[in-house]
Parts: C-alpha cells; sequence; structure tokens
C-alpha cells in the first residue's frame, strides 16, 4: 500500500507553462464514492488504464492502492460511473526539487485549473511557485472526486484566481 501525501493550489497564471516538461491526457470517472475512500478509473492518453482506490479523509494524507487494468475493461466501467467523467490535461512543472502536476480541466470544469505536489512526508516544505493561487488542499470540493461526483464548476464559485 502506498501512502499519497499532497497538498493542493489553484493556479492564478500561466507562468508554469514554459517550465512544463511534459503532458498527458486524462479522463477519470469514479464507479464508487463515500465520505472516506472512492474508486477510480483513469484511462492516460488513451493507452494505459489504471484503477485506483482511496481510503482517508486527512487535509493530506491518504492510502492509495493502484493497479493497471486494460483500457477496454476500463471504458466499460466509465459508462457506468458515478456522475460525470472528468477531462483534463496534466502537466509536469518540474520546481526547486519537486515536480508540480497542473491540472487543465476541460468538458464540464473547463476554465479550472489546479497544481498539486507530491511529497514523501508531511513535513515536507515544497518552495511554492510564484504562479500559484489560494492553497485548497483539504478543500473536498476540488478533489477529484468531487469534481466528478458532487460539485459543477462555477468560476465564482469556485475561482481560479487567488
Amino acid at each position: 500500500m502506498a501512502k499519497e501525501i499532497e497538498r493542493k493550489f489553484l493556479v492564478r497564471t500561466d507562468g508554469w507553462r514554459a517550465k512544463a516538461v511534459s503532458k498527458a491526457i486524462l479522463k477519470q470517472a469514479y464507479v464508487a464514492s463515500m465520505e472516506d475512500r472512492s474508486v477510480r478509473i483513469r484511462i492516460l492518453d488513451g493507452e494505459n488504464a489504471r484503477l485506483t482506490m482511496k481510503i482517508g479523509r486527512t487535509s493530506m494524507t491518504r492510502d492509495e492502492f493502484e493497479y493497471d487494468i486494460p483500457v477496454a475493461d476500463a471504458e466499460e466501467l466509465m459508462e457506468r460511473a458515478i456522475g460525470i467523467v472528468i477531462e483534463k490535461t496534466r502537466y509536469r512543472v518540474p520546481h526547486e526539487g519537486f515536480v508540480w502536476e497542473v491540472d487543465v480541466f476541460g468538458g464540464t470544469h473547463r476554465g479550472l485549473i489546479i497544481a498539486e505536489v507530491e511529497m514523501k512526508s508531511e513535513n515536507d516544505t515544497p518552495a511554492l511557485p510564484a504562479w500559484l493561487g489560494r492553497e485548497v488542499t483539504g478543500d473536498f470540493r476540488y478533489s477529484n472526486q468531487a469534481l466528478a461526483t458532487e460539485y459543477q464548476y462555477d468560476r465564482h464559485a469556485l475561482s481560479h484566481s487567488a
């Protein structure tokens, strides 16, 4: 079992774009969603798929179990998803020893941009890039689980500016 330890922020400027080293197209959906756990399907660039279970609801750390599955199985599970299928492009942006993942949402959540950084410990203190906005770590509304199953993106309620 792995531990997911991350901080999450809204993105307020495009200053990260020139520093991005890779990008991937993601589709993801949830087949189970509870207050403290979820089961997610993700298809990456239409070529690989993963089933992920997350347990826990602390602001920064959760247990995470991930397994590769056939893309055809992932597509079939997405047809049975709760809520909507999230569409986003994920960019990897190195910054002072950490790699930030910047998610630019499309589809229903077009306009929302969230950056997160995974850490080895809750005590890690990654340098915060100037292009970050407000921290939303622990704000369930900004979790992919909530965006897929509960909340429709509202530019005013879930603003991407600081």
